[in-house]
C-alpha cells in the first residue's frame, strides 16, 4: 500500500494533474502507443530507446561460456591394484569436487569376546570415520579436486597411524556409553540389533552397539590390536569419485605400498537359526518385528535385487508422514494396513543383506491391546505375495520404477558413489556397472517375486518386541501362522 500510494503521488507531480488516475492512464497509454517517447523505461531511465542494446544481443566484451551438453557419459571405474593387495579404485565425474574413502573389510563381526565394541569406539576415535554395518568401516572426505593430495594423505594415515591417547580413549568410552543410553529412544534401531543377535549364530550375532560391560573393557592397547590384526592391505580399497585414477595412483602408491602382504583371512562364520527377543520397557506402545532369512545375500545377485523390488512393492511408513502427504501411499503395507487400521503408528517393510545371508520382514508400532491384530496383518501381507494373482503387473512395474529411481537418486551423490566403489570391490573383487544392475530389475518378473517370498518365509521365523510386550503372542504361535499356508 505505502509503495502504491508514493508511486501514485510521483506520477501526480510529474504531470501537474490533481486527476492522479487519468493522468497514470495518460502516461501509460501515451508509451505504449509512440515509439519516439522511448516508453516507460526510457522515461525511468532518462535515456532514449534507441540508446539501449536489445535484450537478444550479446553484451560486448562478455564471454559467453558454452552451454551444458545434454547428455555425460558417466566415467568409467578404474581399478588399479598394488603388489601388496590394495585395491585403488576411481571414477572421474565433471564436478569440482572429489569424494574420497578408504574402505576396509573389517567391522563387527570380525570382533571377538575381549574386543566387542572396538567398531563402535573406533567409528569414534577417527575424525573422519563411519561404521557402515557389520563388514564395513569406512573413513572418508570431501573436497575440492585442488586438495586431493592433502585429502589422501590424511585418510591413510587415519587408517595406518592412528594414535590412542589413553585420555581420548577414556573420553570417547564416555561419549560411546552415553550413546548407549540414548538407545532406548530408537526402538527400530533396538529391535534391528535383537534379530540379529536372536536369529543368528555367530558373526552376525555380536553387537553393533556393545553392552556397557564390554565397552568397560576396551583400551588403547585392544584397539591397537584389532586394527593390526583386521587393517590389512587386502582389505584395504581405497576409492574415489571425482578425481583423475592416473593422479590418484601416483599420490596414493607410495602412502601404501609398504603394507605387508598377508593373505585374507575368510569371513567368520554366521548360522542363521530363528529366535525370539522381547523386553519389557516402559511404554505404552509396542514395537513388533517379524524377519526370515534372506539365503545367499549379495553374492546371490538376482535374489538381492528381487528382494529390493519386494521391500519396494511391500513398502509402508508411519501414520504422520514427515516427507509430506502422498510419500509411499502407492505401497501394499500403506493401502491395505496403515489405510484401514488407525490403531497402527507404522507399519512397513525391512531389510538388511550381507555377503552371503540376510534379513527380511516387517516392523509395526501400536498400542499393545492391538498387537495380536497387527501380528495377524504382517503374516496376511507376507502369505498374499507368496499367492499367484494377489501382486498384479500394474503394482510390479510401479515397484521397479521405484527402485530404479531410488538407485539413481542415490548415485548422484558423490559420496554415495565412493562407498558404491569401495563396497562392490570388497564384495565382488570389481565394480558392476548401473545398467548392470538396473537390467536385473527390468528382468524381475512376478513368479520373481512369488518364489522368493516363499522361500524367505519357509526359514525359521525371528521375531523381537520392545516396549508393553505383555501382549505380545507367543513365538510358537506366530511361526504357526506361517507354517500352517
Amino acid at each position: 500500500m505505502y509503495r502504491a500510494a508514493a508511486s501514485l503521488k510521483a506520477l501526480k507531480r510529474h504531470a501537474g494533474d490533481t486527476r492522479v488516475c487519468g493522468t497514470a492512464a495518460r502516461f501509460a497509454s501515451t508509451s505504449i502507443a509512440k515509439r519516439s517517447s522511448g516508453g516507460f523505461f526510457s522515461w525511468l531511465t532518462g535515456e532514449k530507446s534507441s540508446q539501449l542494446p536489445p535484450l537478444d544481443f550479446p553484451l560486448p566484451d562478455v564471454t559467453i561460456p558454452s552451454p551444458l551438453p545434454d547428455y555425460i557419459e558417466p566415467g568409467k571405474t578404474k581399478i588399479t591394484t598394488l603388489p601388496n593387495g590394495v585395491k585403488i579404485a576411481s571414477e572421474t565425474s565433471v564436478n569440482p569436487v572429489a569424494s574420497i574413502g578408504v574402505y576396509v573389510d573389517s567391522g563387527s563381526i570380525y570382533e571377538t569376546p575381549a574386543s566387542f565394541g572396538a567398531s563402535h569406539l573406533l567409528e569414534r576415535m577417527a575424525s573422519k570415520a563411519q561404521q557402515t554395518g557389520s563388514h564395513l568401516m569406512g573413513y572418508t572426505y570431501d573436497a575440492l579436486k585442488t586438495y586431493m593430495p592433502e585429502m589422501v594423505e590424511v585418510l591413510i594415515d587415519c587408517v595406518r597411524n592412528p594414535a590412542f591417547l589413553d585420555w581420548e580413549v577414556k573420553e570417547q568410552l564416555q561419549k560411546v556409553k552415553a550413546e548407549i543410553g540414548e538407545a532406548a529412544n530408537n526402538p527400530q534401531g533396538l529391535l534391528l540389533e535383537a534379530l540379529h543377535s536372536a536369529g543368528y549364530s555367530g558373526a552376525l550375532a555380536n553387537p553393533l552397539i556393545a553392552p556397557e560391560s564390554a565397552i568397560n573393557r576396551l583400551n588403547s592397547s585392544i584397539l591397537e590390536e584389532f586394527i593390526a590384526e583386521n587393517y590389512t592391505a587386502s582389505r584395504i580399497v581405497l576409492a574415489a569419485s571425482g578425481v583423475d585414477h592416473d593422479e590418484l595412483v601416483s599420490i596414493a602408491e607410495p602412502l601404501l605400498s609398504d603394507l605387508p602382504k598377508v593373505a585374507r583371512i575368510d569371513e567368520p562364520k554366521s548360522v542363521y537359526t530363528g529366535g525370539e527377543y522381547r523386553c519389557q520397557a516402559d511404554s505404552s506402545k509396542t514395537h513388533l518385528a517379524v524377519a526370515f532369512e534372506v539365503p545367499g545375500g549379495w553374492l546371490k545377485e538376482k535374489d538381492a535385487m528381487t528382494l529390493t523390488v519386494l521391500q519396494m512393492l511391500m513398502g509402508g511408513g508411519g501414520s504422520f508422514s514427515a516427507g509430506g502427504p502422498g510419500k509411499g501411499m502407492y505401497s501394499r503395507l500403506y493401502r491395505r494396513v496403515l489405510n484401514e487400521f488407525q490403531q497402527i503408528e507404522s507399519f512397513s517393510a525391512f531389510n538388511s543383506v550381507y555377503n552371503n545371508t540376510g534379513i527380511f520382514g516387517i516392523h509395526a508400532t501400536t498400542g499393545s491391546d492391538f498387537v495380536n491384530k497387527a501380528v495377524d496383518l504382517a503374516a496376511r501381507e507376507l502369505l498374499a505375495v507368496t499367492s499367484p494373482g494377489q501382486v498384479d503387473q500394474v503394482e510390479l512395474d510401479r515397484a521397479k520404477a521405484s527402485t530404479k529411481s531410488a538407485v539413481l537418486m542415490n548415485l548422484e551423490s558423490r559420496m554415495v558413489v565412493s562407498e558404491d566403489i569401495g563396497r562392490q570391490i570388497l564384495t565382488y573383487g570389481e565394480r558392476k556397472p548401473i545398467e548392470h544392475f538396473l537390467k536385473v530389475v527390468d528382468e524381475v518378473t512376478l513368479k520373481d517375486i512369488t518364489s522368493l517370498t516363499e522361500k524367505i518365509i519357509s526359514s525359521p521365523l525371528t521375531m523381537a518386541s520392545w516396549g508393553d510386550v505383555l501382549h505380545v503372542p507367543s513365538y510358537e504361535s506366530v511361526s504357526r501362522k506361517f507354517r500352517s499356508s
